[in-house]
């Protein structure tokens, strides 16, 4: 046998194992284009929502039925307004790019751009009212607006819920050609299935040709080079294309590709490494030759940290107004079933490296704090945090304070002070300040809070360098709206009591 005939073979095989490898792949993760039929479902729950909020709306005005008290012109008025909002109301939800694909359960932002849409809608309507008379138009506007709102919300939240049910067992993914050097592709590969993100790799084509056969990146075959990146999207049926960027992958050959994947639809992405920058941060500046990619510097101080600032004392007042029998209630159960006082205050380090007394209701025994033998034992957390499942010092009634966070309420009164938030980074200790890095200490750029990104990430069970990170993206990324939702998720988390101890 001739070297030629050696090599042909060799090619042929080669080929074979690849294109088995492309049918498996495609046979794996075909999945079917779920995004439509999702996209309906919201489409038509909230469109049903916002009719509901309207209706409530029409049916009350100063407690009573509008129809049974109002004559025919009244009701074809109110009919109008109905048939109005009920329409302009999803519409401002898709120009908010609400219904986008790539926003389904994949963070804040979906949210974001329910709240934005509603605003905005709210806002065109209320200059209406002001400009012309529109009989029960005001009316309208306190009633339907912050009703649906709240239920446009909860049926997001309730399909969120529903779509990372399906995307935990395998399904609702939207299956990614990763392309990029080994080292590049399996940080993609770890990123994207570490949670359910709705992107599964599907496969990996590397820049140069050097493919070995069967070869594996974490578990995500290497399906060929650079050259048959658009003919393996195809055979694999991946939906979108993530690009890395290396000495090999130029702006032409980025075009090309692009220009290859466009009439077969499957998205082109690229793959920034820009860790723990969210997006309202980026802006993206088209110039004629480049794109340029800004990151705006987080600030800490200005308007926006007035607004929170007043936000927090608005929503403390009213919380503490509600929560005021409940700290009665638990007030009394610590006096009378532990001796020492009702209280435990600690130093805590807040913004800028002052230190504060944060108090809460005190769940040990008094002088836990100076128990060495304790202290000195199991440690159950990580990093420079102490903590024990089964701490001893801990009293009774401490362990269901502990469990549903109401040893943290007297807390409020912190907020009230100026010295705490109600959502931030985690309330340091002073020896666990001393032995922070350079990174930890931008978590004292502002204010700490009663709960935060680690409150509803896992409390606890958080490993160090993880609760360290939310703490500082938060420093960094915060909005009055992702404040708001935290404060909803924090809800949750309290109810079911998880990483509490």
């Amino acid at each position: 046998m001739s070297i030629t005939e050696v090599r042909d073979q060799t090619r042929n095989a080669l080929a074979s194992v690849r294109a088995q490898r492309l049918r498996e792949v495609r046979d794996t993760f075909r999945t079917g284009r779920w995004q439509g039929a999702y996209r309906r479902r919201l489409m038509t729950t909230d469109a049903l929502l916002v009719l509901l909020a309207c209706a409530v709306a029409v049916a009350v005005r100063d407690g009573q039925l509008l129809f049974a008290a109002g004559s025919g012109a009244l009701q074809l008025d109110q009919l109008l307004l109905v048939g109005l909002v009920t329409v302009t109301w999803p519409v401002s939800i898709a120009l908010s790019r609400g219904y986008d694909v790539r926003v389904f359960a994949s963070g804040p932002q979906e949210f974001h751009r329910v709240f934005e849409a509603t605003w905005r809608l709210f806002a065109a309507l209320a200059l209406v009212a002001f400009l012309f008379t529109w009989p029960g138009l005001r009316e309208f506007l306190v009633v339907a607006f912050p009703l649906g709102l709240v239920l446009l919300l909860v049926g997001r939240w309730s399909w969120r819920r529903h779509l990372v049910q399906m995307r935990a067992r395998g399904g609702c993914t939207t299956s990614v050609l990763a392309i990029g050097l080994r080292d590049q592709a399996e940080r993609l590969v770890t990123e994207l299935h570490a949670r359910p993100s709705g992107y599964r790799v599907v496969g990996v084509c590397v820049p140069t040709d050097d493919v070995l056969p069967g070869e594996e990146i974490l578990g995500v075959p290497v399906l060929g080079d650079l050259r048959t990146a658009a003919s393996t999207a195809i055979q694999t049926g991946a939906e979108c294309v993530a690009v890395s960027g290396s000495d090999c992958i130029t702006a032409d050959v980025v075009r090309q590709l692009g220009w290859e994947l466009e009439p077969i639809g499957v998205d082109l992405m690229l793959t920034a490494e820009l860790a723990d920058v969210a997006g309202p941060r980026i802006t993206v500046t088209p110039e004629q030759s480049v794109s340029l990619l800004h990151v705006d510097a987080p600030r800490f101080a200005g308007p926006k940290y007035l607004a929170k600032t007043l936000i927090d004392w608005t929503l403390t007042l009213l919380v503490t107004a509600v929560a005021l029998p409940v700290m009665a209630v638990t007030a009394a159960a610590v006096a009378f079933t532990s001796a020492g006082p009702v209280f435990y205050t600690q130093d805590r380090v807040g913004r800028d490296g002052r230190t504060f007394r944060m108090l809460k209701f005190r769940t040990m025994r008094v002088g836990a704090d100076r128990e060495e033998t304790v202290l000195g034992g199991e440690n159950d957390a990580d990093g420079v945090l102490f903590k024990r499942r089964d701490d001893p010092r801990v009293t009774t009634v401490g362990r269901y304070l502990r469990r549903y966070s109401l040893d943290e309420l007297p807390q409020l009164f912190n907020v009230l002070a100026g010295q705490m938030s109600l959502v931030g980074p985690r309330p340091p200790l002073p020896q666990e300040v001393s032995r922070y890095e350079a990174r930890m200490r931008r978590r004292l750029l502002v204010k700490p809070g009663i709960t935060g990104l680690w409150q509803v990430g896992g409390r606890s069970d958080l490993p160090w360098e993880e609760a360290v990170r939310l703490d500082v993206y938060y420093a960094e990324n915060w909005t009055p709206f992702g404040d708001l939702l935290i404060l909803a998720r924090t809800a949750k988390v309290v109810l079911t009591g998880r990483g509490a101890y």
